[in-house]
């Protein structure tokens, strides 16, 4: 189709692209490379096979925003198959006489599914930019109370968008033009039914007009290519591949949004935490080039939510303009001077994160802005003992007395009002399953009463069980989600010494609390403690189910349930709680943010233990609002957090309704 100089020329300026192309992109990996770590290749078919399905799903967008995710799909899927088409146009172009496949099914199919995906995303690309430009979804915006960087808030964000957006329209529009031209100037083509409309309007036109066009639709659909290459790494639309390698290369997690132990046996190591960019680990820099700036992790965030100075979506939106600002330096291997917490997130930010991981979840490139929030407390503790004062009174008790209520009393005290027996390992050393009390179970009234409930459950059931009494210490949870490790390392080692005393690793563990369920079960295999734990909800079930627990399935009250975050979202545990509230003959009413999607209670990420940062409400409050909006009677809850803090909103509400453990629930109905 081109002519010999065109074809010369056309050479010429791919070579100059993809040199340049060569050198932003190769800009963006070293600057990825001088994070901490590694990014992960071992298993490389396995992982090579998630990236791909993170391509194809789009990280599984379609969850929320399904109309604009609908739209989503059809522009990306569109511009990935036009990956294709821009190949067979350049050979169409350079090679005369060459089409692929004319006269075959398999090239008819190609051009009906070019032409369909050319006007999926057009109409996609155009509802985007209304979206964004004329409604001006707000959504798409970050509150001014968020640390945000001054080009992004000036208009960068929506600059980028209007880049991104209209290169596809153009590229894919000026192919589709060229497309109609080329039928108006050769005969209909029933495989082509949207370009065949077009077609109509050109056919007037001399046959040099429609050489011309053809000609020149060719020349600027796949110029916007060559330009735009080198510039990807620039722009959000980098999201496009960078999404499936952040899925494909970030670390394997036992759980959603596990951090791993520090090595504090390694004395060559000077920075714990983050304090600075190239302190954060390689996958998190990759974050920052993946991210689409779509905000969806900040419209599920409960600090956002109620007012907070934190959104998720800032911090990867300040790491990624601090990138793109120094792009050539930090390359050449300068440093990154600025503090974190100078240009990424405020220090109110930092500690109002819950560590519910819903960021995490939703996010549709696999970004994880809570890991950068953890590694930045990590560096606020250990390196520069900066936290909220009320945290040391939890780090204190933990370290003296094995727990953050720093209570001194007899782990055993729960126990007491019970009329049967406990026995502790020493007195039942062939149990079946050692029951984790946990702090809260063992100090907190609200707490005590649950497992006392879960005692009498495995008493009923005839389950033999045992506890480790006065043994048993803080798991170190909050310690680490508060950002000291060291503290939540020390306690780990010993807990996992007294486990295996109690031959805990042979054996099954219980427990009531989501978050001792995850430090031990999926958190201690890293320093070597390997358990069979479950939550007390899947004992449950398991028994109902078994038969072993006769209830009687007559109470129908209306119901709803509070997924914790750490059962729900982190570990996947949703319908056990369920299968226990329907077999005890409850009616389970459905708050609109349930299951994985549930919002958080706001006590996780060690916030039980200090003041709430400032903001518009309390996360407990907007949470209590939402159950009470059900209709429900009693809110039943999973975790001794969960309880606290839907107890306390529940006082605050004029004792509005029950607030109930489910294993509270099912002894009322054994």
């Amino acid at each position: 189709m081109l002519s010999p100089t065109e074809k010369v020329l056309f050479i010429l300026l791919v070579a100059i692209s993809l040199t340049a192309t060569y050198n932003t992109f190769g800009q963006m990996f070293k600057i990825i490379l001088r994070g901490q770590g590694k990014l992960n290749f071992d298993h490389f078919l396995r992982r090579a096979g998630e990236g791909l399905l993170a391509l194809a799903s789009q990280g599984g967008i379609i969850r929320h925003r399904k109309i604009s995710s609908a739209f989503h799909y059809g522009v990306a899927w569109g511009f990935i198959f036009y990956g294709l088409v821009n190949i067979l146009d350049v050979l169409e172009g350079l090679i005369t006489g060459f089409h692929f496949l004319e006269g075959n099914i398999i090239g008819n199919i190609y051009r009906l599914a070019a032409d369909i995906f050319s006007i999926l995303v057009i109409i996609g690309v155009i509802y985007f930019l209304l979206r964004r430009f004329a409604a001006q979804d707000p959504v798409l915006s970050i509150r001014e109370n968020v640390k945000l960087n001054p080009k992004a808030r000036d208009g960068g964000v929506w600059q980028d968008s209007l880049v991104v957006g209209l290169f596809i329209l153009f590229h894919v529009g000026f192919r589709f033009l060229g497309a109609s031209i080329d039928i108006a100037q050769n005969g209909s083509d029933g495989w082509q039914p949207f370009a065949n409309l077009l077609a109509g309007a050109f056919s007037n036109l001399s046959p040099f007009a429609l050489n011309f066009g053809v000609h020149a639709s060719w020349w600027l659909a796949l110029g916007l290519i060559l330009f735009f290459l080198p510039y990807f790494p620039y722009t959000k639309h980098a999201h496009l591949f960078m999404g499936p390698f952040n899925f494909m290369t970030r670390p394997e997690r036992t759980y959603l949004g596990q951090t791993f132990t520090l090595d504090f046996e390694d004395e060559s190591i000077e920075q714990f935490g983050a304090a600075k960019l190239f302190d954060l680990e390689q996958t998190s820099i990759t974050d920052a080039f993946a991210c689409i700036m779509c905000n969806r992790c900040q419209e599920v965030c409960p600090a956002y939510n109620t007012g907070k100075e934190l959104s998720p979506a800032a911090i990867e939106v300040n790491k990624r303009y601090y990138l793109k600002a120094h792009m050539n330096e930090f390359a050449a291997g300068a440093e990154a001077e600025r503090p974190l917490l100078d240009f990424v997130l405020s220090e109110s930010a930092v500690w109002a994160c819950t560590t519910c991981a819903a960021c995490v979840d939703i996010c549709p490139v696999g970004n994880e802005p809570m890991i950068d929030i953890m590694h930045i407390r990590r560096d606020q503790v250990l390196m520069e003992s900066s936290f909220p004062d009320e945290l040391k009174g939890a780090f204190v008790g933990m370290e003296r007395t094995g727990n953050p209520w720093q209570s001194t009393e007899s782990r055993m005290e729960w126990a007491k009002p019970l009329d049967f027996p406990v026995p502790t390992v020493d007195e039942n050393p062939d149990y079946e399953y050692l029951l984790w009390v946990g702090c809260a179970g063992a100090f907190n009234p609200e707490s005590q009463a649950v497992v006392r409930s879960l005692a009498t459950i495995m008493h009923e059931a005839g389950v033999s069980f045992a506890v480790l009494g006065d043994a048993e210490t803080c798991t170190g949870d909050s310690a680490r989600r508060a950002g000291n490790e060291y503290l939540y390392y020390e306690m780990a080692l010993g807990n996992i010494e007294t486990l295996n005393a109690a031959g805990a690793d042979k054996k099954k563990m219980v427990t009531s609390c989501p978050h001792c369920f995850t430090t031990i079960g999926k958190e201690y295999g890293e320093l070597g403690g390997h358990y069979d734990i479950f939550h007390h909800t899947q004992l449950i079930a398991d028994l109902v189910g078994k038969g072993k627990l006769k209830l009687n399935g007559n109470k129908l009250e209306k119901v709803t349930f509070h997924d914790p975050c750490y059962l729900g979202r982190h570990n996947g545990i949703v319908s056990e709680p369920r299968d226990a509230l329907a077999k005890a003959g409850f009616k389970l009413l459905e708050m609109g943010r349930s299951g994985t999607d549930s919002f958080c209670c706001g006590a996780g990420g060690a916030q039980m233990w200090k003041e709430e940062e400032p903001g518009s409400e309390a996360v407990n409050l907007n949470r209590f609002a939402e159950a009470q909006a059900t209709g429900a009677e009693v809110l039943a809850v999973g975790c001794p957090f969960c309880g606290t803090m839907m107890h306390d909103a529940n006082r605050e509400h004029g004792e509005a309704m029950q607030v109930k453990d489910i294993a509270q629930i099912i002894v009322e109905a054994i």
